[in-house]
């Protein structure tokens, strides 16, 4: 019988964790595609896992054997049923129809809970409980063999289900194509859960094998209070590093399924080798290794100029390895007994949703001023591997006698160990703060929400004439202004008068005339300098806070309020208000479409797919130009771009720019139009840029198939 659990294990796990990426990308463009999507998922993913746990511990420690098998089965089919369901209504079993998309108003992480609810709250929750129940069910079967391999087993099956995604499901097959598979595989899976769940309901309450006097891995005793706490911090400090890292590295490249696996994979990967017996283990040497890559992460945030962001992502991946290694092998040596296996996983996924809400709910209003829950959850996890190495004994006992426990207190002094990790987690700590403090010394105006973290900095200090305020979106820079009223009204950063945006608003066939201009992405407003009275121009923005600060906020920008331009500010993501803009008022009528909505190099996707320039093209008038900034560092943004522009037999021409690093900086443009006539004019034409060659292979992205690894440079 134990291929039957193995398998119905495997396939349990390759699912619960098939399904994230593939659920994670298609709402991602619902909430206008921030890295911080991912991050709530996470959270609502390990919220369900735990409730999943909490059921598996309800169900064997309260009901019996028929019970057991009767109310799993029954939920087994419900799951089915509503599986269906959603298959006959909507496009594919798991993506729900435009209805339920946000119309805006909703707060992002609970409407993101919701559609997460609606789609595939059931199945995930039926799968979350698999492998507790299949390990309890099997341990009762086969007593001479540890359920802790189903657990590794598991595991494997959720490694599989992470690495095969970006290579092999995203890149070759539609997001409803994959919905299918999916629910094939899940088909799959019920039957055999069912199979093993009727197994038990046939098995009578005497049928159960003795409990064994004998404990053949694990603690001994009743698992105390201590190490119920013991396993929910190990497990809050290992999510903690996993959500951390997870923001760092997709904030600054982007916030696809690739980025978003890697961290992931890497924290499985450390649950596998943990559980598969800790082999190879050595805890000095893990501690030494991960208060030094701590170090190192702490010193990237401080060094300029700043290593690649290649660099930081491995140093962030060696952080968060060894960081798990220690939570999950300590977590390793101080599991129980085979009976006591539901309450400890369940105490492990309720410490994965302490971290998850920590980072995603709690972090946002205490650092406010950067992404520091990663610093601080570094702390966290050294404090807590002294507590742990401090309270082991030699045998280690959960709950030893009184007798015992008077014996043993007098001789337990601080280890040599133990004092040294107090001492560096200390200087860690100590060394946090200054940093933290250090980054603030310029600081002028701090804020953060669900979209990321903004800034507004002084710049040029010691030269007055040149003194301008900053406006950063993590470490990207969304334009300045000076401070000097003379130079106030100049256009700046990537919207000089030589970039692609400057060079189409200058020389666009409609002036003298009025300009009506499109702005998908706000910053600080910059364009707007280049209005004239008469003009129109309207801004799509979907922070909040970016709206505030560009409306003059503080002081410090004022490109909006100088203007002579007609100004308008619509709220919301761009795509999503464009789209509504049609159905309800029809076409704006744009001379010029600006598409700058990018935080950095993090490239929402849904803004270049096919459906997205169609919706583009609509609202242009027929002589009407498209401006992309494509400035990227990782991504050759331009390949695909020209891709578009053949699909809809668009002319194209590229625009680079070397700033002057004084009132521009270096910016990369594309400018479409339907007629190739302006593209020709000869202030366009002498900056254009050749066409490189492009890949054959490369498809053009629509919202069910695009993929980033495809253009990386």
């Amino acid at each position: 019988m134990f291929y039957y659990y193995a398998f119905s294990v495997l396939l349990s796990a390759f699912l619960l964790f098939q399904i994230q990426p593939l659920i994670g990308k298609f709402i991602l463009p619902w909430f206008g595609g921030t890295p911080t999507v991912w991050s709530v998922i996470l959270l609502f993913f390990q919220s369900l896992l735990t409730g999943g746990y909490a059921y598996a511990y309800w169900l064997l420690g309260r009901l019996r054997n028929r019970q057991q098998g009767i109310v799993h089965l029954i939920l087994i089919g419900g799951s089915l049923g509503l599986l269906l369901g959603a298959a006959l209504t909507w496009r594919s079993p798991l993506t729900p129809d435009a209805t339920w998309r946000p119309q805006g108003d909703d707060l992002p992480i609970w409407a993101i809970f919701k559609v997460l609810a609606i789609s595939v709250g059931v199945p995930y929750f039926m799968l979350s409980t698999n492998s507790t129940l299949m390990q309890a069910w099997f341990s009762r079967d086969d007593r001479s063999q540890t359920p802790y391999r189903l657990y590794a087993l598991s595991n494997v099956g959720s490694l599989l289900a992470l690495v095969s995604y970006p290579f092999i499901f995203e890149p070759n097959l539609t997001l409803p194509a994959q919905a299918y598979i999916w629910a094939a595989g899940y088909v799959v899976f019920a039957l055999c859960a069912a199979f093993l769940a009727l197994r038990t309901f046939r098995r009578t309450q005497s049928d159960a094998v003795p409990e064994s006097k004998g404990n053949p891995s694990g603690a001994e005793g009743q698992p105390g209070i201590g190490a119920y706490i013991l396993w929910i911090g190990l497990a809050a400090c290992a999510t903690t590093l996993l959500i951390s890292v997870t923001n760092q590295i997709t904030q600054e490249v982007a916030p696809i399924p690739f980025l978003w696996v890697l961290p992931l994979t890497i924290y499985l990967l450390t649950f596998i080798l943990a559980f598969a017996g800790g082999q190879g283990y050595a805890r000095r040497l893990y501690l030494v290794a991960f208060f030094g890559v701590s170090a190192a992460s702490l010193w990237m945030l401080v060094k300029w100029p700043p290593f690649s962001i290649e660099i930081q992502i491995i140093v962030y991946l060696l952080l968060l390895f060894f960081g798990c290694m220690l939570c999950h092998n300590e977590l390793f040596r101080l599991r129980p007994a085979p009976r006591g296996l539901p309450a400890f996983y369940l105490m492990v996924a309720l410490g994965g949703a302490v971290g998850g809400i920590f980072v995603t709910l709690l972090a946002p209003y205490l650092f406010f001023t950067g992404f520091w829950e990663l610093q601080w959850g570094m702390v966290a996890c050294g404090t807590l591997l002294a507590v742990v190495m401090h309270l082991e004994r030699a045998p280690a006992q959960l709950k030893p006698a009184r007798a015992a426990r008077k014996r043993s207190a007098p001789e337990r002094r601080l280890k040599p160990v133990v004092i040294v990790s107090a001492l560096v987690t200390l200087l860690l700590t100590f060394s946090i703060v200054l940093v933290m403090r250090a980054s603030a010394s310029d600081l002028r105006l701090a804020t953060r929400n669900f979209y990321g973290v903004l800034r507004v900095w002084e710049m040029n200090a010691d030269r007055p004439k040149l003194r301008a305020y900053q406006l950063t979106h993590g470490k990207t820079a969304h334009g300045f202004q000076f401070d000097a009223d003379i130079l106030r009204v100049l256009p700046t950063a990537f919207y000089a008068e030589n970039s692609g945006v400057g060079l189409a608003i200058l020389n666009h066939p409609a002036r003298p005339a009025k300009l009506r201009v499109g702005a998908l992405g706000l910053g600080v407003g910059i364009i707007a300098a280049y209005g004239e009275p008469g003009d129109v121009f309207r801004f799509y923005e979907i922070n909040s806070a970016v709206i505030r600060i560009a409306q003059g906020e503080r002081g410090y920008f004022s490109f909006l309020r100088d203007s002579p331009a007609d100004l308008q500010v619509i709220p919301g993501d761009a795509r999503v208000s464009l789209e509504r803009e049609l159905a309800r008022e029809g076409p704006q009528n744009f001379d010029l479409l600006v598409l700058d909505a990018f935080s950095g190099d993090a490239v929402p996707l849904h803004l270049l797919t096919r459906e997205a320039l169609a919706i583009y093209l609509k609202h242009l008038k027929p002589d009407g130009i498209v401006a992309i900034n494509i400035s990227n560092r990782y991504f050759n943004l331009d390949w695909e771009i020209y891709r578009l522009a053949d699909e809809f037999n668009l002319s194209a021409t590229l625009i680079e720019d070397t700033g002057d690093g004084v009132q521009s900086y270096d910016s990369v443009w594309m400018l479409l139009a339907r007629e190739g006539g302006f593209l020709k004019l000869p202030a366009i034409a002498a900056r254009r840029a050749p066409r490189s060659p492009i890949p054959a292979s490369l498809p053009v992205w629509t919202d069910d198939l695009s993929n980033l690894l495809q253009i990386r440079k």
